[in-house]
C-alpha cells in the first residue's frame, strides 16, 4: 500500500520543525511553507496558527484571510492548551489536522524538556562536583553563589548568613566585581524581600522586585534588579543561609523550573556549609588538644624534670664549703639534666619523642626515672618489670610516651607531696592486660586532697590515661601510701594514633 500525500509531507514538516527549533527566527519561513503544504493535504484552509507550549518560542503564523472555526490545540493526553488555529473545510479534515499539529507540537515541547532537564541535570551535577569536598567555609559560600549563578542563569547571586536577631552578618555576591561592591556601601540590613525570606524562610519567585508590596528600594550605585528568586538554604532542618538570584538572563523572570532546579541544589549546598563548618570546628578542637597536650608535656616531664634539678641543687651552697667535689658533680649533673629539658622541649613542641626514650626500652625509661628519684629526692625506689612474651618491647612509641609520662608524675608527686621513703614501679603483661603500678610508703591522702587547688598532677594522669583508653586506679590511706594502678590491653593505640 503506498504512502497518501499527507503522509509523504510528514517528513519535511518534522525537518522544518527541527530547524526552528535550532533557530527560531531562521526556521520561521520553511515551517510556515510545510504546515501550508500539509494542511492542503487534509483540504483545509489555514486562516491562523499560534503556538504557546514553553519551553517552545512562541509562535504566530499567518497563512490567508479565512474566517473559519477556532479549534484550541491541547497538549497530547492532557487537557493543557499549547495553542490555537482557525482554518475552514471539513470538520474531520480540521479535526485529523490538528490532532496532527497537537501531535507535533506536543511532541517537539516534550522532547525539548526531556533535553533540557537532561542538561540541567548535567549542570546541576556539575554545580554539586564543584561545592562537594571543599572544606573551607568562606570558599565553599562564593562558590555556591558562583554555582548556582551558572546553574540557573542569573546575572547576580548573593548568598546571606544572618545573626541570631536575623540580621544579615555575611553577604556573599557572585556576578558583581569587588569595585561594584565597595561603591554601594554596608552590607545589606535584611530589608524588603531579603528581609521576607528570612523571616518566612520559603522560597519566593518574583517577576519585576519593582512592583512587588515589599520591595525597599536599593541604595545608590546599585545595579537595577527586576526579576528575582530567592529561598532558604536548609542543614538537618536548620536554616543555614538564604539564596538569591536576581536578573534571569534571556527570561522576562525565572521559571518554576528554575526554582526547582535551584532548591534541588541549594539541599547540596546546605550539606556542603555544614561540612565546612564542622571541618572548621575540628580544627578549632584539635588546636585546644594540642594545646592541652603541651600543656600536660610541660607539666609532666619538662616542670618536674626542673623541679628534680631544684632538689638537687638545693643544698648546693652548703657542699661548696663542706664537700666541693659532690657540689660539682650535682652542679654538672644538673647543667647536663637541663640540657636534657631543652632538648624535651624542642620534641614536645613538634609531637617527637622525648629524650628519655633515647636510652632505649620501656623499661629503660621507668628505671631511668626511678634513678632520677632516688639521686634527686632521696627516695629508694624498686623497679619490677616482667618483659615476659616481649610485649613491652613492641609497645607503641605514643603509648610508651604517655606512660613514662604517667610514672614521672607520680613519681614527682611521691616526690613533693608524700613525705616517702621508699617506693616501687611494676609493670607486667597478664591474660593481654597491661598493668603499671606506683606506689610508695608516704603519708597518703584522703579524699579531694590529691586535687589540691594548684596540683595538676592526677588531673594530668587521668587525661593521659583516657588518651590511651587505659583505665586509672588511685588507692591512698592517709598515713599509708598511696598505690597507682594503670590498666590498658597490651595491643592498644592512643588516641593519638588512631587520629
Amino acid at each position: 500500500m503506498s504512502p497518501s500525500p499527507r503522509h509523504l509531507l510528514l517528513p519535511p514538516v518534522y525537518a522544518a520543525l527541527d530547524a526552528w527549533l535550532a533557530d527560531p527566527d531562521a526556521g520561521r519561513a520553511d515551517l510556515h511553507a510545510a504546515i501550508a503544504d500539509l494542511a492542503d493535504a487534509v483540504g483545509v484552509r489555514l486562516g491562523e496558527l499560534r503556538v504557546n507550549a514553553p519551553p517552545l518560542a512562541d509562535l504566530e503564523l499567518s497563512f490567508a484571510d479565512v474566517e473559519g472555526l477556532e479549534t484550541i490545540l491541547r497538549q497530547p493526553g492532557g487537557s493543557q492548551p499549547i495553542g490555537w488555529l482557525r482554518a475552514a473545510g471539513d470538520a474531520d479534515a480540521i479535526g485529523e489536522l490538528t490532532v496532527g499539529l497537537e501531535l507535533l507540537f506536543g511532541d517537539a515541547s516534550a522532547r525539548l524538556r526531556a533535553s533540557r532537564a537532561e542538561r540541567q541535570l548535567a549542570a546541576l551535577d556539575q554545580a554539586v562536583r564543584g561545592i562537594s569536598g571543599v572544606l573551607d567555609v568562606d570558599r565553599v559560600l562564593q562558590l555556591i553563589a558562583d554555582r548556582v549563578r551558572e546553574l540557573v542563569g542569573a546575572q547576580y547571586a548573593a548568598i546571606g548568613i544572618v545573626d541570631r536577631e536575623g540580621t544579615i552578618e555575611r553577604f556573599i555576591t557572585s556576578g558583581i566585581s569587588a569595585e561594584g561592591r565597595a561603591r554601594i556601601g554596608d552590607l545589606p540590613r535584611g530589608h524588603g524581600l531579603l528581609g521576607l525570606i528570612i523571616r518566612e524562610n520559603r522560597t519566593y519567585r518574583v517577576p519585576d522586585i519593582a512592583t512587588h508590596p515589599q520591595r525597599y528600594g536599593f541604595p545608590p550605585h546599585h545595579p537595577q534588579m527586576h526579576s528575582f528568586l530567592g529561598m532558604p538554604i536548609r542543614a538537618r532542618d536548620e536554616v543555614v543561609g538564604r539564596l538569591y538570584l536576581t536578573n534571569k538572563v534571556g527570561a522576562a523572570e525565572f521559571s518554576e523550573e528554575d526554582a526547582r532546579l535551584v532548591e534541588m541544589f541549594a539541599l547540596h549546598a546546605g550539606i556542603a556549609i555544614e561540612n565546612a563548618r564542622l571541618y572548621d570546628r575540628v580544627g578549632r578542637l584539635a588546636i585546644v588538644d594540642e594545646r592541652d597536650r603541651i600543656s600536660r608535656d610541660l607539666h609532666d616531664s619538662v616542670i618536674q624534670a626542673i623541679y628534680a634539678q631544684t632538689l638537687a641543687l638545693d643544698d648546693v651552697p652548703d657542699l661548696v664549703a663542706e664537700d666541693p667535689a659532690e657540689a660539682s658533680r650535682r652542679v654538672d649533673e644538673a647543667i647536663d639534666a637541663l640540657h636534657a629539658v631543652i632538648r624535651d622541649i624542642r620534641n614536645f613542641i613538634f609531637g617527637l619523642r622525648p629524650v628519655l626514650l633515647e636510652a632505649g626500652t620501656f623499661a629503660t625509661g621507668l628505671r631511668q626515672l626511678a634513678t632520677e628519684l632516688h639521686r634527686n629526692g632521696g627516695v629508694t625506689v624498686q623497679v619490677d618489670v616482667d618483659e615476659a612474651g616481649g610485649t613491652l618491647e613492641v609497645l607503641p612509641i605514643e603509648t610508651t610516651v604517655e606512660l613514662l609520662a604517667i610514672t614521672r608524675e607520680a613519681l614527682s608527686n611521691i616526690a613533693r607531696h608524700a613525705s616517702a621513703t621508699k617506693a616501687r614501679v611494676a609493670v607486667g603483661v597478664e591474660q593481654g592486660l597491661l598493668r603499671l603500678e606506683i606506689e610508695d610508703d608516704g603519708r597518703g591522702f584522703a579524699g579531694a586532697e590529691g586535687t589540691e587547688h594548684g596540683h595538676h598532677g592526677l588531673g594530668n594522669m587521668r587525661a593521659r590515661s583516657r588518651a590511651l583508653g587505659a583505665g586509672l586506679e588511685v588507692r591512698s590511706t592517709p598515713g599509708r601510701g598511696t598505690r597507682i594502678i594503670v590498666t590498658l590491653p597490651a595491643g592498644s593505640r592512643t588516641e593519638k594514633e588512631d587520629r
